[in-house]
């Protein structure tokens, strides 16, 4: 059995210093606060995944309703942040789904050998100077590549290396397992190396990296 003082502090840090019991109450004065506390994330979050200042601020809107209507639901074995999250990342694919007219989906079935062939020339931008990953026109071509991703990708991605969640994290608030986001990551990370080797390969700054087997 659980000591209480460690499960009150397992409580606290899973509300992330909020009072759930005057949030699922109505407290305006708590609820502002968690909207104070997660309005830029969400939107941040909004804007990576639909790159429209409108949908983004529509998406921070809904998330925020839509958690001051079910706060009375939240049973507090997640953190606020990672349920905030699922709220925002479903209405943002939401908005996919009706800009698109597909189906938007992060439940797709994973074949273990599709979109696994690595480039044969690609950019490790991950481990590119801070300076040219912070010039206006570097940043532009990487968004692209970004909004380029397939949804089902491309919220793994913002969650995991824009966002900075654990893979437990990502998994639990796009309801996969670890397996599948790991997958889905480096699927992810493939395709935009592979978008950014051509940017970067015509600059004349950077070079690519040569994979064993190159011609």
């Amino acid at each position: 059995m659980m000591d209480d003082g460690i499960k009150n502090v397992t409580d606290f840090q899973r509300l992330e210093g909020f009072s759930l019991e005057a949030l699922r109450q109505g407290d305006r004065a708590e609820f502002a606060r968690l909207v104070e506390s997660y309005s830029d994330t969400i939107y941040r979050v909004a804007m990576k995944m639909l790159e429209n200042e409108q949908d983004a601020e529509d998406v921070l809107q809904e998330t925020f309703i839509k958690a001051y209507r079910g706060l009375k639901n939240f049973d507090g074995r997640s953190r606020l942040s990672t349920w905030l999250y699922r709220i925002a990342t479903n209405e943002a694919l939401m908005v996919l789904r009706r800009s698109q007219k597909v189906t938007v989906s992060i439940d797709e079935p994973i074949s273990e050998n599709e979109d696994l062939v690595e480039p044969r020339q690609i950019i490790d931008w991950c481990c590119l100077p801070e300076e040219e990953l912070m010039t206006s026109e570097t940043r532009q071509h990487l968004d692209h590549a970004i909004n380029s991703l397939p949804p089902s990708l491309r919220v793994v991605f913002v969650l995991r290396d824009l966002e900075g969640l654990s893979t437990a994290e990502a998994g639990e608030v796009l309801n996969l397992s670890e397996t599948a986001v790991k997958t889905r990551l480096s699927r992810a990370r493939l395709r935009l190396r592979e978008s950014l080797s051509g940017y970067f390969g015509g600059t004349g700054r950077l070079q690519p990296v040569a994979r064993e087997g190159d011609a």
